[in-house]
């Protein structure tokens, strides 16, 4: 009996496998008490948190500006935008600052780890987790020995109306 992938599963493994079956790097992070993961390939640099020119009327999850070599890049913190209660910065925080789509975005997480190789079978579909985080921003759950890693899509968060820092990515 063989098992019937679901199309749920077809699409983790075409956005976690452009690369025919190659191996994925993903950027692991911490907010709160989990452990995250991006695509290594979109992350330009990693700094640490440095005050931000705050924006009027931004919503209370962008942080504000910071003149990066000469480009101004939005900041925007991934506690308060998941709900994961006040943000505490201290020498452990960190910007990862992203490229996505030619826009340069910096995100603020409570603390990076590691890069982490993953294959296409340690990547599991992400069950439905409310509002805590909408799962049209997940590729899924990373399983690595004993740990679990939320695998973020940050182009479709990034490029999400709610969000609306990156114009929309072309499929």
């Amino acid at each position: 009996m063989t098992a019937t992938p679901t199309k749920q599963t077809a699409d983790i493994r075409n956005a976690a496998t452009p690369r025919a079956g190659r191996p994925l790097e993903f950027l692991s992070f911490t907010l709160g008490q989990e452990e995250y993961g991006i695509d290594i390939q979109k992350v330009q640099e990693l700094r640490g948190y440095d005050a931000v020119t705050r924006i009027a009327n931004a919503p209370e999850y962008i942080k504000g500006v910071v003149n990066l070599r000469g480009i101004i890049v939005p900041i925007i913190d991934m506690r308060i935008k998941f709900q994961l209660g006040a943000p505490t910065y201290d020498q452990f925080t960190v910007v990862i600052v992203l490229n996505i789509g030619g826009r340069v975005v910096g995100m603020v997480v409570d603390s990076v780890s590691d890069v982490i190789t993953l294959s296409a079978e340690q990547i599991k579909p992400a069950p439905e987790m409310g509002a805590v985080l909408d799962t049209d921003y997940l590729i899924g759950l990373g399983t690595l020995d004993e740990r679990m890693l939320i695998l973020v899509d940050i182009d479709k968060l990034m490029s999400s109306d709610e969000m609306g820092l990156v114009e929309k990515i072309a499929a």
